[in-house]
């Protein structure tokens, strides 16, 4: 075997040497691609995960706009007795420009024909009205109105329809105030056959018309 000599050597060393170092540069190169690729990777996940954020809070938002959209929904849908409290059955209006909700007793729940004095000591439909009171609208000032038909008073004791309007009247507020509502914040008034709601002509618009009404001042 020929030996090498030492200029074949050197040039050997300078192959390899060149290899090595070119290998080298393509290492780098490859890292500082990688390297390259991992931050832009690092920034889309980044983007993607505030994204992600940002979406998570627009869906609870919508969700809570929609859960207040049902809700306006609901109170929408319900009657005026159901949305003021006093719940079915009873005869409520509610006048927003007047401020006043109006809770309408015919008479014959209240008092026997032609007079004024409450059928019984307890009232059902008095207490439950007084306790929505107390729960919803305390303090509030109440005026109990009494109406009558157009009828003119004959066999009772009342001088005239206006007299047996303001005693009904005031039979159920010394009622109420018996049972805690303050004298200060209530007010008896008697309109006799002055507001009727339905015609006197016929038997049912004159049992319309005998009423009493506990109006409710909320401003």
């Amino acid at each position: 075997m020929r030996a090498f000599n030492g200029k074949t050597v050197a040039v050997l060393i300078c192959l390899a040497s060149t290899i090595l170092v070119s290998g080298c540069t393509d290492w780098q190169k490859k890292y500082e691609y990688l390297d390259v690729e991992h931050q832009n990777l690092k920034g889309r996940y980044e983007r993607l995960q505030a994204e992600k954020d940002q979406l998570a809070g627009k869906i609870s938002q919508d969700q809570q706009t929609i859960e207040e959209l049902r809700k306006q929904i609901d109170e929408l849908n319900k009657t005026p007795a159901e949305a003021t409290g006093f719940g079915k059955g009873y005869d409520v209006t509610f006048d927003p420009s007047a401020g006043t909700i109006t809770v309408t007793l015919p008479d014959t729940i209240l008092f026997a024909s032609g007079q004024a004095s409450l059928k019984s000591a307890t009232s059902a439909p008095l207490d439950h009205i007084l306790s929505v009171l107390r729960q919803k609208y305390s303090g509030r000032y109440l005026d109990v109105v009494g109406h009558t038909d157009s009828d003119p008073i004959k066999k009772s004791p009342w001088k005239d329809n206006w007299e047996l309007s303001a005693e009904r009247a005031l039979s159920v507020t010394r009622y109420l105030i018996e049972r805690g509502i303050a004298p200060d914040r209530v007010r008896a008034v008697g309109c006799g056959e002055a507001r009727p709601i339905a015609s006197n002509a016929t038997a049912a618009g004159k049992a319309k018309n005998r009423r009493v009404e506990i109006v409710v001042h909320i401003r």
